[in-house]
This record gives structure tokens, C-alpha cells and sequence, in this order.
């Protein structure tokens, strides 16, 4: 599973490099001083059953640039947990050698940095030749497919916690109902929000100001962060990074839409609050 649903990812650090054992040495000593992370799965999260209804007290944090999706969804992720500071956090990207394409293995990188307990549940475990020639992501391909299939490789050693499976709406809700939350990759194309009065297309998670490059209209890679649902109004509640004033909804239909579209190998990153 991979996502560049971001052009990128971090101001530090020039070119796309490779996981070093350093970088990966750091983020095991940062989470050992929180102890052992227990392997998570979504059967925990089912154990007590779930409500009709959940909002969960995400804050909003807008991204900076057009690319940082992924990391303002991990920096609200870790606020929600009380875990982010600042300058432990740009020293977090440094140490992974994150450059501007983000993928989800490199969130679940980070998560795991911070002692987060995670699960990362993709279809596809690595990166899919298929995507060479897809716009979104053929600008970085060549650069990010053996880097992020080393992150593969390197996951179980490095403690990041990986899984090639199916997740259902239901899978979500249960996860959700215990107070965890989820950053998901989605089609940005396909993604509407039901409380947002003018609803952009392509474009609507630049930052006010900033030019639109978008030149394809097929798949935009995009992360947000779940934070609730609704089963009698069938819908989903979301952080979208683009905004820093609002929690968005949609229905079921349209999230899943958005999150199975091609180019997103259906990542979700499960993020657990006993972290």
C-alpha cells in the first residue's frame, strides 16, 4: 500500500533516501522509552461494542504546503493522543529521512516513532507497478519504489506494524467507537463533504493562496483523519487538513468510494488511544 497521497512530506531533507538502520534504530528507542507496543487488532476495538453515533475530539490542523496531508494528519493524530511537540516532531521527519512524497508506510513509520500502537491494513504490500504510469504518481516513481519497498521489507524488524487485509465500514465504526482513530488514504476527486457550502473539486485541499497544479482529473491522493460516524444518518465524520475550522461528513457511500478508488490500496492506518 503506498500513498504519496501527498506529493511529499517534510521541509527537512532534500532528495528521497532510504530508511537507514540509524533512522530506524531512533524510532525503536523513542517508542521503547514508552514500553512494548502490544499487537493490535481490530478485535480489540470490537470487544465492547459500538454506539449508534461517535464524534471524537480530533483537533483540526490545517497543512502548510500542497503536499503535507499526511504529516498534518499526523501531527492531529498525536495531538489527540498528547504526544506532539513541535520540535520532537520535525526531528521525527528528519530522523526518518521523510522527503516531499509521503507515503502511508512512511506514516506508520512515524506513528511507531512515537510509541503510537498502530496497525497499518493495506492491499497491496509494497508499491504497484501499475501506478508508473498513473499522473499522480509517476513524477516520483522511479525514485520512491525501491525506498518504499525496503519500508516494507524492513517493517516487522523495525517494529511497524503491517497487514495485507480487507477492512469493512464495520471494522471502522467498531474502531472508532473506542475512542481510537484512523488516518485513510482517499481519491480527493471522489471525496465530498455534505456540510461544506461549495464543495471544490481537485483542488480543495490547497492552503488559500497557493496555485493549483493539478493537471488530472482521475485520482488526487489526499489524507484525512477519521473521527466519527453516524449509523442512523450513514455517514462518517473526518478531519480534512486542507481547513482548520471545520470537521467534515459524508455519507458511507461516498467515503468508501473515495477510499477504494484506484491508487489508494485501500490504506488505513488504525491509530489506538492506550498508546
Amino acid at each position: 500500500m503506498k500513498s504519496p497521497a501527498e506529493e511529499a512530506a517534510a521541509p527537512p531533507s532534500g532528495g528521497c533516501s532510504e530508511l537507514g538502520a540509524s533512522s530506524c534504530a531512533a524510532g525503536r528507542e523513542a517508542a521503547e522509552l514508552r514500553g512494548p507496543l502490544p499487537l493490535p487488532s481490530l478485535a480489540d476495538a470490537a470487544a465492547e461494542g459500538s454506539g449508534d453515533a461517535v464524534q471524537l475530539k480530533v483537533p483540526v490542523l490545517q497543512q502548510l504546503y500542497h503536499w503535507d496531508c499526511g504529516l498534518a494528519c499526523s501531527r492531529m493524530a498525536l495531538r489527540y493522543l498528547d504526544l506532539l511537540n513541535d520540535e520532537d516532531f520535525q526531528r521525527a521527519v528528519r530522523d526518518l529521512q521523510l522527503t516531499k512524497s509521503i507515503w502511508t508506510i512512511d506514516l506508520a513509520y512515524l506513528m511507531r516513532h512515537f510509541g503510537v500502537k498502530h496497525l497499518f491494513c493495506t492491499q497491496t504490500l509494497g508499491v504497484d507497478k501499475g501506478y508508473k504510469n498513473q499522473s499522480f504518481y509517476r513524477k516520483h516513481f522511479d525514485t520512491e519504489e525501491n525506498r518504499v519497498n525496503q519500508l516494507f521489507a524492513q517493517a516487522k524488524a523495525c517494529k511497524v506494524l503491517v497487514e495485507k487485509r480487507t477492512v469493512t465500514i464495520r471494522d471502522i465504526q467498531e474502531h472508532l467507537s473506542q475512542g481510537h482513530i484512523a488516518i485513510v488514504l482517499v481519491n480527493a476527486v471522489l471525496l465530498l463533504c455534505d456540510l461544506c457550502s461549495s464543495p471544490v473539486k481537485y483542488c480543495c485541499f490547497l492552503p488559500i493562496g497557493q496555485k493549483c497544479f493539478c493537471r488530472s482529473p482521475d485520482y488526487q491522493g489526499h489524507f484525512i483523519v477519521l473521527c466519527g460516524y453516524n449509523r442512523a444518518l450513514e455517514c462518517i465524520y473526518y478531519n480534512n487538513p486542507a481547513y482548520a475550522d471545520r470537521t467534515c461528513s459524508t455519507s458511507i457511500h461516498n467515503f468508501e468510494e473515495a477510499r477504494t478508488s484506484y491508487g489508494t490500496d485501500e490504506d488505513i492506518l488504525f491509530i489506538y488511544q492506550n498508546s
